[in-house]
């Protein structure tokens, strides 16, 4: 339904964003996901009609949205500071936006109510919102971006300022929600676990460019660069040196970087000898972070080891991704 074809944003000689290339399919929930300042929130706010792209155009199926002002692309929108209205009550907030576009009380009233039960705020239509948690004016702010049937949802960093058991539990309520809704969404994070809870989708950023775009599993299995990899949350990046060499011994056929993804990588009775220099235990299982000649790595155990234990090292190879380096 959404398609971006070589969308470039520039500030002054600054290329915020860089011919991106990026589509959004009806009902799919796609993640912009990378570190702060990589062109998330720009791409997200050129999307809504908020800036204009200096090169390439956006598409709504056939209709071009290029020069579309932000009120008639029938886009919402939820930011990290929800913005609600202090002097409206929780009701009044969730019907703003119907108010605007001229829906009568009847309607609003039927809408709004829909919509508190949707987000679980069933009896708190009455209330003030100075009065509710973190997590109460989040779903608030939800319910208002939902009120009008945007056909697309964007979501900005919605969760960042909560905290994280609360986080986790939002996460999965709103992936929930999207799908029962079949609402196209796409939601703006530099945090990959929630990546990886929400989306159809992830596309990595990266200098103003998608690095990398596919499902959740792809994506992990073969981030392609170091960047990518970084940004969803692997740390077992080796240097090869000419001989494609490293602290687990021979990787490659040639200097460069690997990836030994820690799914693959395992405690065995022989092999690679490291020293154990953390461990958390964390459900049903150890994760682990192992030091072997000086590299540090992580990896999971269902066995109990100890502070300083020695321990040896085994991976399955298809296990070893090789990367590009970020800046090639």
């Amino acid at each position: 339904m959404l398609r971006l074809e070589g969308v470039s944003v520039c500030f002054g000689r600054n290329h915020v964003l860089n011919q991106v290339d990026l589509s959004v399919a009806a009902g799919e929930v796609l993640v912009l996901l990378g570190p702060s300042g990589c062109g998330k929130s720009t791409l997200l706010r050129t999307i809504a009609g908020l800036e204009t792209p200096s090169e390439g155009q956006l598409f709504w199926g056939a209709q071009d949205l290029t020069g579309l002002p932000a009120h008639q692309r029938g886009f919402g929108m939820m930011f990290q500071d929800h913005a609600l209205f202090g002097h409206l009550s929780v009701a009044d907030n969730v019907a703003f936006g119907l108010r605007i576009a001229g829906w009568g009380a009847e309607l609003r009233q039927k809408k709004v109510a829909e919509l508190m039960a949707l987000v679980g705020l069933v009896g708190f239509e009455g209330r003030s919102v100075d009065a509710l948690s973190g997590g109460e004016a989040q779903r608030v702010a939800l319910a208002r971006s939902l009120a009008p049937d945007p056909r697309l949802l964007m979501l900005d960093e919605p969760l960042a300022s909560l905290d994280r058991a609360l986080r986790d539990r939002l996460v999965s309520d709103l992936g929930q929600l999207l799908r029962e809704l079949g609402q196209s969404a796409i939601y703006v994070t530099h945090d990959h676990g929630e990546a990886f809870a929400l989306a159809d989708r992830i596309a990595v950023m990266d200098g103003g460019q998608i690095a990398r775009c596919g499902r959740p599993v792809e994506v992990w299995a073969d981030p392609r660069t170091e960047a990518v990899a970084r940004s969803i949350g692997h740390q077992n990046i080796l240097s090869l040196d000419d001989q494609g060499h490293c602290v687990l011994g021979r990787l490659g056929g040639q200097a460069g970087l690997v990836l030994v993804r820690s799914d693959g990588l395992r405690l065995a009775p022989t092999g690679v000898a490291a020293r154990v220099v953390g461990s958390v235990f964390s459900q049903g299982r150890y994760d682990l972070q192992v030091e072997a000649g000086g590299q540090l790595l992580q990896l999971s155990a269902v066995e109990s080891v100890g502070l300083g234990d020695l321990v040896y090292l085994a991976w399955s190879d298809d296990a070893v991704v090789p990367l590009r380096s970020s800046t090639t």
